[in-house]
């Protein structure tokens, strides 16, 4: 039997990884060792102490990394984690926020600066809505992952020790948050906190519309040192994300896969809004949104130049292997 390169991989836990993590999807030539871990975590082990040989990947983080060469790691155009972000602005319902430009002159709260997350909705906030960033103070709670300084005229601060910018929303505190998650007030239906916009479904199903963004948070990276020495393993664990990804959307056609009473209808509404292959590994379809992240990610301060898309990944895994017909 012929050997294997084995290759550690940490990813979230999605549908559309199932298929590497439960060995259904083999990559090529690989023997793969599959760490799920929450993004956070995942996250900070991979960028401070590179613990796994390739990895799923905060986009923007990524894109610091990059623009401080070298970067210990490098891209494949898989996104295994997307989207939207209108439905992840909080609003204090006693602030007197009615609409995104509201936020000007008031706190909003963050996790930190540099998530994809905050990355996206502040992209959004200055473009669609002409929010003028330098105007909002923020409040970061947690350590940023890459160090780096607010761009000129931003105000951006850190929560005392211990602090949570969740608590100080429903505290009133800070007048807005933005988060990559939903907070327990929401979940709980607190009624000191709620969206900023009540029709997110709606405006993020029209912002896809005239932009044609489906928001990506995440990406895959892989160490450099692993692919100076097999550089072939950048195209084998792209189409095994690929595969796996298939065979994830394959599975939700069964509507005995899914305990949702209109799971056919949900799949039908994405499919006439999103199209067919709304997660989509490949550059070309990504492009335009990859070069907003980046134009974003220099002028809110976290990278120095802009870059082409290219760039960002193994050349070999930019377009599509070329196949007989």
């Amino acid at each position: 039997m012929a050997s294997r390169i084995h290759l550690t991989l940490a990813c979230g836990t999605y549908d559309i990884n199932r298929g590497l993590i439960d060995r259904e999807v083999q990559p090529q030539g690989i023997d793969l060792t599959v760490i799920t871990a929450s993004s956070p975590e995942r996250h900070w082990r991979m960028g401070r102490h590179l613990e796994f040989d390739a990895c799923e990947f905060s986009m923007s983080s990524y894109l610091m990394f990059h623009d401080r060469p070298p970067s210990p790691f490098v891209a494949i155009p898989a996104f295994p984690h997307r989207r939207f972000r209108h439905s992840f602005i909080f609003v204090n319902t006693g602030a007197g926020i009615q609409g995104p430009k509201d936020l000007e002159g008031r706190t909003v709260g963050l996790r930190s600066w540099q998530t994809t997350a905050g990355l996206w909705v502040r992209g959004i906030l200055q473009d669609e809505y002409g929010v003028d960033l330098r105007a909002i103070r923020w409040l970061t709670q947690d350590e940023e992952d890459v160090p780096f300084t607010p761009p000129p005229g931003t105000v951006v601060e850190r929560v005392p020790a211990g602090g949570s910018v969740t608590r100080m929303l429903e505290a009133g505190e800070i007048d807005a948050l933005i988060y990559p998650e939903l907070p327990q007030a929401m979940l709980q239906g607190d009624p000191r906190v709620a969206r900023l916009f009540p029709n997110y479904k709606q405006v993020e199903m029209d912002y896809f519309r005239k932009t044609g963004f489906f928001p990506i948070m995440h990406t895959v990276v892989i160490r450099q040192p692993f692919l100076a020495a097999d550089p072939w393993v950048a195209v084998s664990l792209l189409e095994a994300f690929r595969a796996s990804m298939d065979l994830a959307f394959r599975r939700m056609l069964d509507p005995r896969s899914i305990s949702l009473a209109w799971v056919r209808e949900l799949i039908e509404e994405q499919q006439a809004v999103l199209g067919d292959d709304p997660w989509c590994y490949e550059l070309g379809p990504n492009r335009a949104a990859l070069e907003a992240m980046i134009r974003w990610s220099k002028e809110q301060g976290m990278i120095e130049r802009l870059f082409p898309p290219e760039e960002l990944f193994v050349p070999s895994t930019i377009d599509r292997l070329p196949t007989y017909v």
